[in-house]
């Protein structure tokens, strides 16, 4: 293999990267673990900021990496993290919010004394799962909270744009069944009080309940938090508002993942209007009209494991002509280096909003 020596860049011309993000005012990366969500959020939010539009991006992955992505602490409610642009960032934490709100513990919906009364405990629950009194689960209460959060801050006026670094491809989609899951639990709930009248009741007071708490003020909690949850699904169903981004890498496994996630959505009337593949072992110049003296290119000519990889990476390519039918489709190319700081995130903006 060659060797290539190559001179740091300390310097970026503003003028080869991009001032602002031409998308709607809410912008979702979704896709497996680990494909590079996290870059892309940061990257599209810091470009979003520096147009003057205020940007927050917010995490909802447990295994939050924003703070190092963007060299910056980040709080678990937004806050502006740069004095020269208004860029905003919040990493939700599940724990925290089960701590207010309708699944806090001992109250609300899947306290002791909420409209669960106990039940979900009894019959197999464990603290950070609810169970539906006539079979079935609901989603963990930490994601249900968690999504509570989100919800908050897409509606927060301080923002023009919402950019967020979602979960896991699965923790995306039970997020979009949550409407459909808490109106049957409401629906069964309210069936087993009126069929059973006072012995929930009793129930609730034999799992140490409050007997003040009033029922009826946890079932409304949660016909409320249902209620928000379809009202996120509508703006994410409109195209106008909210553009989802798929992100993968040029991989079997990231393709078939993506596909899934495509049809998922596609089923839940979201459209996706971008596919970013992330990693691909091409020369800068090929994806973003930037300078390609900033970028260490792989030797597609000389180094026989880049040749191999490349090839792996075009044989997957080949195969996600479905993926990308219809949609717009962003590559980013492997860097030689880890992408956090702003050098590095201003050369991926480039290569989203090329």
């Amino acid at each position: 293999m060659s060797e290539i020596d190559v001179e740091a860049v300390e310097e970026i011309d503003d003028d080869a990267v991009p001032m602002g993000v031409d998308a709607p005012e809410y912008v979702l990366y979704g896709g497996k673990g680990g494909v590079g969500k996290t870059t892309m959020a940061a990257a599209t939010a810091l470009a979003s900021a520096r147009d003057d539009t205020a940007t927050l991006v917010v995490s909802t992955d447990p295994a939050h990496s924003l703070s190092d992505t963007l060299e910056s602490d980040i709080p678990a409610e937004p806050a502006r993290i740069r004095e020269d642009i208004p860029l905003y960032a919040a990493e939700i934490d599940p724990e925290a919010a089960l701590e207010d709100g309708p699944f806090a513990e001992g109250g609300g919906v899947g306290g002791a004394g909420g409209a669960l009364g106990g039940l979900g405990g009894m019959l197999g629950g464990d603290d950070d799962e609810m169970v539906d009194p006539l079979g079935g689960s609901m989603p963990g209460a930490d994601e249900a909270a968690a999504i509570r959060l989100l919800i908050r801050y897409m509606d927060d006026p301080r923002f023009d744009r919402v950019v967020v670094d979602t979960a896991p491809t699965g923790h995306t989609l039970r997020l979009l069944e949550l409407p459909d899951v808490m109106d049957s639990m409401v629906g069964k709930i309210l069936s087993l009080r009126e069929r059973m009248g006072g012995m929930m009741d009793n129930i609730t007071n034999m799992m140490g309940g409050d007997e003040e708490v009033d029922p009826e003020e946890g079932l409304d909690d949660l016909r409320v938090l249902s209620d928000r949850i379809e009202q996120l699904r509508s703006v994410l169903q409109d195209p106008t508002q909210t553009d989802f981004r798929v992100v993968m890498v040029p991989e079997e496994l990231s393709v078939l993942e993506s596909e899934r996630l495509l049809a998922r959505l596609d089923e839940f009337d979201v459209p996706v209007g971008t596919v970013v593949v992330n990693r691909v072992m091409q020369d800068l110049t090929d994806v973003a009209d930037v300078d390609a003296d900033w970028f260490v290119s792989p030797d597609l000519d000389d180094c026989e494991f880049c040749q191999r990889r490349w090839s792996v990476q075009r044989e997957a390519l080949s195969r996600s002509q479905d993926v990308f039918r219809g949609h717009d489709v962003r590559r980013v190319p492997l860097f030689a280096d880890e992408l956090h700081g702003e050098r590095a995130l201003r050369l991926v903006a480039a290569c989203l909003e090329e």
